[in-house]
């Protein structure tokens, strides 16, 4: 099922292509044709075909199919911003979903090991080997157990619903997904550089101000002077009882230079110019964003391995000091409550294990995104790929017609 948000930004960046080609054809030489016939006694006739060429427009054509072809590129960053977007929220639905399914499997055995600890305690309390206080705490924390095991499974089925918004279809049996550290930058400063040169945040707000650079030219044109070429045929029949026939070819130059407009082109340059400096500003904050999402996904990647070994060596430790307690446990050495403590610390460093996992490959991807690779294609994904250049070179040439070519299909 394709993400309903992708579809909507590839059809902004359609529209767009279009205003690129519009831009193209207003340099285009225009034609009319007319045919006219007057009812009376001479019944007088003909038809007339007009071309007008414009040769010279003061550069404006050219600066609005540079800032046409500027807006294009921009809405195509934009669109893989989106793809990134979308992707990296499909991993980490995913690894939640992942996350979550592990914490509800390790919450439901501690509550079957906590049932069994009740059920142990009580038998020995018939006995005489312990007091009902042993009784009480197994029973508290077995209650515990039951409390925090309904909220894992309202955040599985958080998580679950979260998977389903993005991908389309409820979650299966999910894998952990492979890493792709292989594919990050080896050091921080080649992350940035590759965030600088890649990230389609910076390359939108680039393009952005191109155009809007392009814009400035194309109202300054309006202060140059404009040439145009105009060509008239006309055939005339039945004027008069004495002409039976005119025809008459007419080829004009026409060159208009402003002199004075009212300072209105001005005042539009000078708002442009601003426009302008604003959209430089914002490449700048762009640039700035991008290198805070690099810099703060690295650090959590180059923390996460060391912090994944500690998760589990905590799990080996508490593993052996819970089979420890049990046996200090039988001979008197320990209590029910060092038990019931010794499970909770061992339950506690898996979740934080599975956590800490979790966090690492979310951590991957992140990186990846900032610096701007986060794509289908260079994820080699068996998904169908968009070729937004495929449309536009479909109608690039398109001159007539009123029905916009229908969007390629995606590539298997």
């Amino acid at each position: 099922m394709p993400n309903p948000i992708l579809e909507a930004i590839r059809q902004s960046v359609l529209q767009t292509v279009r205003q690129d080609l519009a831009a193209q054809n207003a340099q285009n030489a225009q034609n009319a044709g007319q045919f006219s016939t007057t009812d009376g006694v001479t019944h007088p006739h003909g038809y007339s075909i007009q071309l007008t060429q414009p040769l010279f427009e003061g550069f404006r054509n050219l600066n609005a199919i540079r800032g046409a072809k500027s807006t294009v590129q921009a809405a195509r960053e934009s669109l893989r911003s989106v793809e990134q977007t979308v992707l990296l929220d499909a991993v980490t639905a995913y690894v939640n979903v992942v996350r979550d399914t592990a914490i509800v499997r390790l919450r439901e055995n501690d509550v079957t090991l906590l049932s069994e600890q009740l059920k142990a305690t009580k038998d020995r309390f018939d006995v005489g080997e312990v007091t009902r206080t042993d009784v009480a705490q197994a029973e508290a924390r077995r209650s515990e157990a039951l409390s925090t095991l309904a909220a894992a499974q309202a955040n599985l089925k958080t998580s679950r619903a979260a998977y389903e918004q993005i991908i389309g279809h409820p979650p299966g049996n999910l894998e952990t997904p492979p890493s792709i550290r292989h594919l990050l930058p080896g050091t921080l400063d080649e992350s940035m550089t590759l965030g600088d040169g890649e990230n389609p945040l910076i390359l939108a707000a680039v393009y952005q101000e191109e155009a809007s650079l392009y814009a400035v030219e194309q109202i300054m044109g309006e202060l140059l002077p404009q040439v145009t070429l105009e060509a008239q045929y006309q055939n005339r029949f039945d004027q008069s009882k004495f002409i039976t026939q005119l025809e008459t070819t007419t080829v004009m130059g026409r060159v208009n230079v402003p002199f004075y407009q009212g300072g209105g082109v001005s005042a539009r340059v000078r708002q442009a110019k601003e426009t302008n400096n604003q959209l430089k500003k914002e490449v700048e904050d762009s640039r700035l964003r991008v290198h805070a999402d690099v810099i703060s996904n690295w650090g959590i990647l180059q923390s996460s391995g060391p912090a994944i070994a500690a998760a589990q060596a905590a799990v080996n430790a508490n593993k052996i000091a819970l089979t420890g307690v049990h046996e200090e446990e039988k001979v008197g050495q320990r209590t029910t409550l060092d038990v019931l403590n010794a499970q909770r610390e061992l339950l506690n460093s898996q979740i934080g294990l599975v956590t800490a996992l979790r966090d690492r490959i979310v951590a991957e991807y992140s990186l990846y995104s900032a610096i701007g690779r986060m794509d289908a294609q260079t994820l080699g994904l068996s998904v169908p790929y968009y070729d937004p250049i495929e449309h536009y070179d479909i109608v690039k040439n398109k001159w007539f017609g009123l029905r916009p070519p229908a969007p390629p299909a995606p590539d298997e």
